[in-house]
């Protein structure tokens, strides 16, 4: 049986080594986690020296001279007191947020190797040895013993779906299943980099408009709450006959209601949320908000856009290795996870079944462009995957369209919306102000 030396964390905080036998480097590492160790590194002993061989790993230079100091075989075996800095130096180590940026560093690194006919071990090795955040680094290990054990890479990225997106992972399952890896890790270095575009742009325009508009409900409840009421009592105290506008009284009256009974409308809101949460978790519910957001405005055209454009880059993948139209679909259908969409592709596959066009679902669904199937029905006669080179090309133009579109339809619709609240503000607390500081209600008051 073959012996590994390992490196492993307690939840302490404290380093430990130890040499023992076990069958495989996966096995090892699920029998440190099920021991509540979190594994540094693993190596396998030579079989003709026995002996560990040295490498230097840079990305835990910061307990280096922590482990020369520790002797620690056993777990029993008595602590030692850590410094300060060490034991800093330990939790920022074990606590360390895995990035959007550590995803695309090991995507592109990892695309570049296999580009350069590096087989996965040996990618990944050379990876895991340049990277310096430590969770991601345990995670990478972990992939790296499944595939020495003779799994692919993706079962292993299932487990840790709150670092790897479901896209990405699907991405690589039709990579390693079709055998066109390299390609869709380019595809998933593009993702990922149109994500992160995607996602600063919204942000750019999002943030700033929503702090604003967050900064007006603020001032229009504290105006409400403060001011209101002394303006109020300034009338009264003076006995004129002017009155505070009624929006005022009435968005007033509304506040203090919602302060006294404030009960009622957070029981309303939970239960809102709580009941469309049960619904979407149902069947029925999951097919509808999927439904919706094909159609919502603004953003819909683009995630089915998107939804579409992996689906077809997937089955290119797929055809260019060889494989049936229907085998195709089977296995590029994992990277979409939309149920509307899944629905579409499993009609596909039964109108396959059935000697129907595989086409024709897309095309009822209502949802693709009439260019896109078109296009396809045209494939279908000619080459087909050649046309479907063209149509990826296609709808990658389309995408860029409807982005740029949203980028410029979205800032009017939030301008929109804090401009309500803003029109709203003035008329409920400004308007109040403003008759204060002219002063003409003294005038009534005199008469």
């Amino acid at each position: 049986m073959p012996t590994y030396t390992y490196k492993a964390m307690t939840k302490s905080g404290l380093i430990v080594k130890n040499r023992v036998e076990s069958s495989s480097r996966q096995n090892l590492i699920k029998s440190l986690k099920g021991s509540d160790l979190l594994p540094i590194s693993i190596e396998q002993v030579s079989y003709r020296s026995g002996k560990q061989p040295k490498k230097k790993k840079r990305n835990v230079t910061d307990i280096q001279e922590i482990m020369k100091n520790v002797n620690t075989t056993q777990l029993g075996n008595k602590k030692k007191t850590l410094t300060t800095k060490e034991k800093i130096n330990l939790y920022l180590a074990k606590t360390e947020k895995i990035t959007q940026r550590d995803l695309v560093v090991f995507t592109q690194n990892f695309y570049l190797l296999k580009k350069a006919n590096f087989n996965n071990i040996h990618a990944l090795n050379t990876i895991i040895e340049s990277t310096e955040n430590l969770s991601f680094r345990g995670i990478l290990e972990d992939i790296l013993a499944g595939v020495e054990a003779g799994e692919n890479m993706y079962t292993t990225m299932e487990y840790y779906s709150n670092v790897f997106p479901f896209i990405y992972i699907n991405m690589i399952k039709v990579g390693e299943l079709s055998g066109s890896l390299t390609n869709s890790l380019e595809q998933a270095v593009k993702y990922l980099d149109d994500t992160e575009v995607l996602n600063k742009k919204i942000k750019s325009i999002l943030i700033p408009n929503i702090v604003q508009f967050i900064l007006l409900l603020v001032m229009l409840v504290v105006g409400t709450l403060f001011a209101i009421p002394a303006i109020q009592g300034i009338f009264d105290e003076l006995g004129t006959e002017e009155t505070l506008p009624a929006v005022t009284l009435w968005f007033a009256d509304f506040i203090d209601k919602v302060i006294l009974y404030w009960y009622v409308p957070t029981i309303i809101l939970i239960g809102i949320v709580a009941a469309i949460i049960f619904y979407v978790h149902t069947p029925k519910g999951k097919y509808n908000f999927d439904y919706f957001k094909y159609k919502m405005p603004i953003f819909g055209q683009l995630i089915f856009a998107l939804d579409f454009s992996r689906l077809m880059k997937a089955m290119l993948l797929n055809l260019k290795n060889g494989m049936r139209i229907q085998d195709a679909i089977e296995v590029s259908k994992n990277v979409v996870k939309n149920y509307v969409m899944l629905s579409t592709i499993e009609t596909s596959i039964n109108n396959i079944l059935t000697g129907s066009s595989w086409i024709e679902p897309f095309e009822q669904s209502g949802l693709a462009k009439p260019m896109i199937t078109e296009m396809l029905k045209i494939g279908m006669q000619t080459d087909l995957t050649e046309m479907m080179e063209k149509l990826v090309e296609y709808m990658e133009i389309d995408i860029d369209n409807i982005m740029n579109k949203i980028m410029k339809a979205l800032p009017q619709v939030v301008y929109a919306i804090v401009g309500v609240v803003l029109i709203f503000f003035v008329l409920v607390v400004l308007v109040p102000c403003i008759q204060v500081y002219m002063g003409n209600f003294l005038f009534s008051a005199y008469l």
